[in-house]
């Protein structure tokens, strides 16, 4: 994975040193609240209900075991024991105290860590498949070019300031596992006819107040051109994007606005301004970034070990789990390992501090020292031996991190919600752990089979709920928190936007009306019929007329 450099540990560390002034001049009274807004921001640290929260950007969801201990150190001591993982691939931390927040920022520099624009109006951190480098599917492996943009839009003074924030995937596998279509810029490297590498980009998606998939606006661009043919497009947002109205400044507004082919149109004539200019990528510029990325020292093994066969067979708890967490590899005799974070009882995406530091050394032991986070709030050890998934699982049992059930109805995405975030107009945590609770039967889950559940606790839906195939979204009536279901969104190269099934529900009932939605699921599906093609085939209404045709949870359903 990449390593700093000596131009990039400079950049870092001058940071630190700047807002450790800032924050002094701050508590000093020498800056007042407005003007030491927009600085935090800049450095990833807001203020939540109860204290501060501090966002760590994770690039392309890649770390180090050594960067994961120094995570969990930061929690120890300066958090409450814990971090949450979010559905961008970082990490935020929802207990520091502000004066303590320069020293943080320092040891996570110490290991080429950051949170430089993990908030405001700027390129945020770039996300990416999980799975780069070693899934089957993939054609190119996309962290290179994700770090490539990412050196490009650090601190680019003409996209510091944008209409609103920014966010950008790259993905380079035959499915989408970062899902482009819902980002501002989304961006699929791969191979034309004649062999040339180059982008398809997908521009104007996101979710939120108004959810919308990206559409093309490229089919291809060749690789020497994607920074600056993305700094066009990010020219024309910049000058015409809406500034005067805070639910309308994301681009996807201004490219429904325009339409696709009119706003194509302004970033093709601004990009004659910038194609063959001095962001115009070389050879060399992308060795210097894609040697970083080279294969770690693969053993010559091959699939099948008559041992592990074996223990398959002998051990149900074993087989269950690898049935669900272990994802093929593109090298024989290895596999990838998903650790679940979605234990019963436990806020999807949250990790302590000890449990930090035995993944670590499950990194170091097994993995070649590196791990990744998914965008469900999931980690990753690319690189397992085969040979060594039953060792490997017991620990893992061991700790409270072998839960088998990625991809299953309790494998739920959901934000902090209104727990922490001064945002949420309701709470997601209890609601989350209320549907594990009352679906916490492996045999039940693996009946009903892959299902995704995300819930967000406001409209700006970082929980992504408008791409689970159910979407829980927290709503405000009158000081009470309500909750407004949705169903039949996706996400992958089939992505689409869930649809409301009707009035929302009291927290009390959010278990009920997932049995019920289930029940119906069970009812239509036909065999091995995945639960969003379902609703796609027979529509929503038999699932509202089951939801909404009697009592809920012993309650009518709430008008409104």
């Amino acid at each position: 994975m990449y390593r700093y450099d000596v131009i990039d540990q400079r950049i870092v560390d001058e940071r630190v040193a700047q807002f450790r002034d800032q924050t002094r001049r701050y508590l000093a009274g020498e800056l007042s609240e407005d003007e030491f807004r927009p600085l935090r921001l800049q450095n990833g640290l807001y203020i939540q209900r109860h204290a501060p929260m501090l966002r760590i950007a994770v690039p392309y969801g890649a770390l180090r075991s050594v960067q994961l201990r120094m995570l969990a150190r930061i929690a120890r001591e300066y958090d409450r024991g814990y971090g949450h993982f979010t559905t961008r691939q970082n990490i935020q931390f929802n207990w520091p105290e502000l004066p303590k927040v320069p020293e943080i920022l320092a040891l996570l520099a110490s290991v080429e860590m950051h949170a430089i624009q993990t908030s405001g109006n700027c390129i945020r951190n770039f996300t990416s498949d999980p799975f780069a480098g070693v899934a089957g599917d993939e054609r190119i492996d996309p962290r290179p070019w994700a770090e490539i943009l990412r050196q490009w839009s650090t601190f680019h003074p003409e996209f510091a300031y944008l209409p609103r924030k920014f966010k950008m995937a790259v993905n380079g596998a035959a499915e989408d596992r970062a899902v482009i279509r819902v980002h501002d810029i989304g961006l699929e490297v791969y191979r034309n006819a004649a062999g040339e590498t180059g982008f398809r980009v997908l521009v104007g998606g996101g979710l939120g107040r108004t959810p919308i998939i990206g559409k093309e606006i490229a089919a291809f661009v060749p690789w020497q051109h994607v920074l600056t043919y993305c700094e066009a497009i990010l020219r024309v947002y910049n000058l015409h994007g809406r500034r005067d109205n805070l639910y309308k400044a994301r681009i996807k507004i201004l490219v429904q606005a325009l339409g696709i082919d009119e706003f194509r149109r302004q970033v093709e004539d601004e990009w004659q301004h910038l194609k063959d200019g001095p962001s115009t990528l070389t050879e060399d510029e992308v060795h210097r970034v894609a040697d970083q990325f080279e294969d770690p020292a693969y053993e010559a093994l091959s699939d099948g070990d008559p041992d592990y066969l074996q223990l398959l067979q002998a051990n149900k708890p074993f087989a269950a789990w690898a049935r669900r967490n272990v994802r093929h590899h593109k090298r024989a005799g290895y596999v990838s390992v998903v650790i679940s974070l979605k234990k019963t009882g436990v806020p999807p995406g949250d990790i302590t501090a000890e449990q930090m530091d035995l993944v670590a050394d499950w990194a170091d032991a097994y993995s070649f020292g590196e791990l990744r986070v998914t965008h469900e709030q999931n980690l990753v050890l690319a690189d397992v031996r085969q040979t060594d998934l039953f060792a490997l699982w017991q620990q893992l049992r061991d700790a409270g991190l072998a839960t088998p059930n990625i991809g299953l109805l309790t494998d739920i995405i959901c934000c902090p919600g209104g727990d922490f975030c001064a945002l949420a107009n309701a709470k997601s945590i209890p609601i989350a752990e209320a549907i594990q609770s009352r679906f916490d039967d492996l045999d039940y889950l693996y009946d009903v089979g892959n299902i995704e559940i995300n819930i967000s606790g406001c409209m700006n839906a970082c929980g992504h709920h408008h791409v689970g195939n159910i979407g829980i979204l927290g709503v405000d009536k009158n000081g009470e928190e309500w909750y407004q279901v949705t169903i039949g969104g996706a996400q992958g190269n089939d992505a689409s936007i869930g649809k409301v099934i009707g009035p929302s529900f009291a927290a009390a009932e959010m278990p009920a009306v997932i049995e019920a939605l289930l029940d119906t699921y069970v009812a239509q599906r036909f065999e091995d019929e995945l639960f969003v093609d379902t609703v796609r085939r027979v529509g929503v209404e038999p699932f509202k007329t089951r939801v909404y045709g009697g009592r809920v949870g012993g309650k009518k359903v709430a008008n409104g």
